[in-house]
């Protein structure tokens, strides 16, 4: 029998308590990141040793058997409170971004001094989302995990708190280990919680609470997200669900799973490539980079259990599993779509967009309108409307559809002119006419038919 192959596993510790989030890479060897509030008391603001020590144990184990893992790592902040022996976060920008910029050195010298005692090197990732909005910036980054890996060392990825703002903010550490995930291609994402897994209500308050174990679609998702963030952070489970949703959307199996035990991720991983196996009729190795079937995994309608059919000998913890989709958006359109901050939206007509979706550029005559400011090559909303009667009538507000982003070749002002002409019209119209599409195909991405994986919207 082979060997499995190893994963890239992406392990991310959020800024919740106990929350965790971990990815696996389907490639010769595996990734994982790892996020971080998990790792402070929300009280004390005193690092979790107990929490940190089982993370780097699990971490150091996938590594020697053979996976790459990435850990996403937030808490700095909580760091830095408790080093200047402040109570709570302050809201005043200047002096979060100070507390950042405390806590950070601290916070990953104790990582650099765990991962020590078992000999494993580390290096500090900081991030924001202006390093990826450009595309060589983007590719830069990628690059430079994939060579961290390489060299055997565990990235630990943070937002870089001490310098973003929040036009450049990810809005919250899910969102960063999402896009993190989908840019390093990983097979699966852990977010861990202090929950065994996505329920239809809260298990706390409702005691006919039934858990979801697989969701195939999660845009048909009914589930009770009403948990806040804690004062620490700044999501609750409803930001796990939109990080689900997005790195779903990019072919990662996303995992929602109790953060206490970090030593269930590998057993989790061997109950899935278990599946796999399954599914594919041979071993593990050869299912490594096999995509669920729905056939496979069913979610009941109930309590979203798994066929007796589908289960493996390996017995898993309690857990919820979003399937991939099955036909995962990569690299250039995943960035166009959640890299890059939309600056305004431009409203088409549905011909334009038929004619988007049989791979034809964006003309100025199937544009409706122009919402916002923004230049040349910069991203733009998608909105599909209905054309107005008439040029007074307007958008019916409410009525439009966003079904992607653009990188657009004119600016907003040029935009607003050139709308519903004939691109022939264009110099006419302008002077100049710098090109016959206002965005030409390859820098438009549109989001999954049916579960909309849109990035959050920054605060």
């Amino acid at each position: 029998m082979k060997a499995p192959k190893p994963l890239t596993i992406v392990i991310k510790l959020g800024r919740d308590r106990f929350q965790h989030l971990f990815f696996l890479i389907p490639e010769a060897e595996s990734r994982g990141i790892i996020g971080t509030s998990s790792i402070v008391d929300e009280r004390t603001h005193e690092p979790l040793l107990s929490i940190l020590s089982l993370i780097v144990e699990t971490a150091v184990k996938l590594h020697k058997d053979g996976h790459k893992v990435i850990i996403v790592s937030s808490g700095a902040i909580g760091v830095g409170l408790r080093r200047m022996d402040l109570d709570k976060k302050p809201k005043h920008l200047p002096r979060v971004q100070a507390l950042a910029a405390i806590g950070q050195c601290r916070l990953i010298s104790l990582w650099d001094s765990l991962f020590a005692h078992l000999q494993q090197p580390v290096a500090q990732i900081l991030l924001t989302r202006n390093d990826i909005a450009d595309r060589t910036q983007y590719r830069n980054a990628q690059n430079t995990l994939h060579e961290l890996l390489e060299m055997g060392v565990i990235p630990i990825v943070n937002e870089n708190d001490t310098l973003a703002v929040s036009e450049i903010k990810f809005g919250d550490n899910d969102t960063l280990s999402a896009i993190t995930a989908a840019m390093l291609h990983a097979d699966y994402l852990f977010l861990m919680t202090d929950v065994d897994c996505l329920y239809d209500k809260n298990p706390r308050t409702h005691p006919d609470a039934q858990a979801i174990e697989v969701v195939e679609d999660i845009s048909a998702l009914q589930a009770d997200v009403s948990s806040a963030g804690s004062s620490l952070g700044t999501g609750g489970m409803s930001t796990k669900i939109v990080a689900a949703r997005l790195a779903t959307s990019a072919g990662v199996t996303t995992v929602i799973t109790r953060s206490s035990s970090p030593g269930n991720i590998a057993r989790i991983v061997r109950y899935v490539q278990s599946l796999k196996a399954s599914s594919s009729g041979g071993d593990a190795s050869d299912a490594a980079s096999t995509v669920f079937t729905q056939e496979t995994l069913k979610r009941s309608s109930s309590a979203g259990s798994i066929t007796a059919a589908a289960l493996p000998s390996v017995e898993a913890p309690l857990h919820t599993r979003f399937l991939p989709s099955q036909q995962p958006i990569r690299d250039r359109y995943f960035w166009l779509l959640h890299g890059l901050s939309p600056h305004g939206t431009v409203y088409i007509d549905a011909g334009a967009h038929r004619a988007l979706t049989a791979k034809a550029g964006l003309l100025p005559v199937g544009i409706v309108d122009v919402e916002g400011t923004f230049a040349q090559q910069e991203a733009v909303r998608l909105v599909v409307v209905e054309r107005p009667s008439s040029p007074e009538a307007g958008i019916a507000e409410g009525t439009g559809v966003e079904v992607g982003r653009a990188l657009v070749n004119y600016s907003a002002m040029e935009i607003a002119r050139i709308k519903g002409v004939r691109s022939s019209e264009i110099h006419s119209l302008l002077g100049y006419a710098d090109s016959e599409y206002v965005a030409l195909r390859e820098n438009i991405s549109f989001f999954e038919r049916g579960s909309r994986s849109a990035t959050p919207v920054l605060r």
